[in-house]
């Protein structure tokens, strides 16, 4: 692949491209934008997050992830309909699989993780998710849309994955009746302001395989403000990476995203803290997960 200036490589400045085939992390932008309620933007996200990777270290405070081989893929196509946007993202998370490979997708709405989902449904059957994020998006639609990034978890439990929401603290009466019916596990962002980030984060049964979703609005907006839908009261950076930590150690990755960014003109911290979150995830995958 041919650099390009809009969707550059991944720590580019480092990491100037490997044989794909050698790679464990394969970068997928998918500038999808087709069901913002509230701030719009989020098409700029995987561009704004690949040029802000360039002022990254290599190092990340402990070891250098990069030496895992990093691979930025062209971006997804995203002017069809949404089935059409799904597939190509199920088709390029699995040929991300058939290389042994962690398929690393960047939204985009938080439509963009279902494509994840469905290819590692065919994949690996049932997986586990991991879902940080301000907002249960557990409503069976939302204005009509079944798609809907206010719809993505249900979508994922249609699929039959078992999922564990951390952060939440915006829902409508349908998502909280429904999560305690049907039920989905949560650790809420009330519950960690009360009593922190337990140990054992996740349900003793939890699946084994599993797929890690961040929706940056899960972050406090003091310290992610650019994203379509702020809520006060998030997780603060290291309650964030102490997650990801739990959330990951002795069990097998095998994707995860970064969604909703929308970039402000100016404010380009926010765009190089998505980055930097993406970084850091790979170093706690390379360290704690059992990898492919």
């Amino acid at each position: 692949m041919e650099n390009n200036n809009d969707y550059p490589f991944f720590l580019a400045s480092e990491n100037p491209g490997n044989n794909p085939d050698k790679c464990l992390f394969h970068v997928i932008p998918v500038p999808w934008e087709a069901s913002v309620s509230y701030g719009g933007g989020t098409a700029r996200g995987p561009s704004a997050i690949l040029k802000a990777s360039d002022q990254l270290e290599r190092f990340d405070g402990v070891d250098e992830p990069a030496n895992l081989g990093i691979w930025t893929h062209p971006p997804i196509a995203c002017e069809s309909s949404p089935a059409k946007v799904l597939s190509r993202i199920a088709g390029a998370c699995d040929s991300v699989f058939s290389r042994y490979g962690i398929p690393v997708l960047l939204g985009g709405e938080h439509t963009v993780t279902l494509g994840g989902l469905m290819a590692a449904k065919e994949r690996f059957g049932e997986i586990g998710i991991v879902q940080i994020d301000a907002h249960a998006d557990l409503r069976d639609s939302y204005e009509g849309n079944p798609y809907s990034h206010a719809s993505v978890m249900r979508r994922a439990l249609d699929l039959g994955h078992r999922v564990f929401q951390v952060g939440v603290r915006a829902l409508c009466s349908e998502e909280a009746d429904f999560r305690e019916a049907f039920p989905v596990a949560h650790l809420d962002a009330s519950a960690i302001a009360l009593s922190g980030i337990p140990n054992k984060l996740l349900p003793h049964d939890f699946p084994e395989r599993i797929w890690l979703t961040i929706d940056v609005d899960g972050i406090d907006p003091t310290v992610m403000p650019s994203t379509g839908t702020p809520v006060p009261g998030g997780l603060s950076w290291y309650q964030t990476l102490d997650v990801i930590a739990k959330s990951v150690t002795g069990r097998r990755i095998i994707g995860f995203d970064c969604v909703e960014l929308a970039p402000i003109n100016g404010l380009h911290h926010a765009d190089f803290t998505a980055a930097h979150l993406i970084y850091q995830t790979m170093g706690i995958i390379q360290r704690q997960s059992r990898l492919p």
